[in-house]
């Protein structure tokens, strides 16, 4: 057990910074899209049958970076709109997971989800520029 809590994380992993965006450009559309807006928005970079697409397909193409960036800056446009249209925070969806949803939750949600995730695009920076702590 002592050996396996000092273990470092290392390749093969597939979790990038693009990764990343790509993920949470899919995690926004399911919230609100999907689950809130009740709309058909299968997800973009991730499928049944390819779960880990959004990292697994993060390349250095220039054009798989672009297309990453504005599909994330796209949902959370979608995001931003839908929660200003709003009436209230008490709005429901209904999501397969977890059942019925409150927009305030959904909320709370997307704020451990970044929070989660921008934990991990620091340790990923770290590895890519070196520097350590503040």
């Amino acid at each position: 057990m002592a050996a396996e809590l000092s273990e470092r994380s290392v390749e093969p992993s597939t979790l990038s910074l693009l990764g990343l965006v790509r993920h949470l450009a899919d995690v926004e559309r399911r919230w609100f899209r999907r689950v809130l807006a009740g709309q058909d928005a299968p997800p973009l970079f991730s499928s049944k049958t390819h779960p880990d697409g959004d990292f697994d397909g993060a390349t250095s193409d220039p054009a798989v970076i672009a297309a990453g960036w504005q599909a994330w800056r796209t949902e959370v446009a979608f995001a931003e709109r839908f929660v200003v249209e709003a009436p209230h925070l008490d709005i429901e969806g209904l999501d397969s997971w977890r059942g019925t949803v409150s927009l305030r939750w959904v909320l709370l949600h997307m704020i451990e989800e970044y929070a989660r995730h921008n934990g991990h695009a620091d340790l990923i920076r770290e590895r890519i520029d070196g520097a350590r702590g503040m």
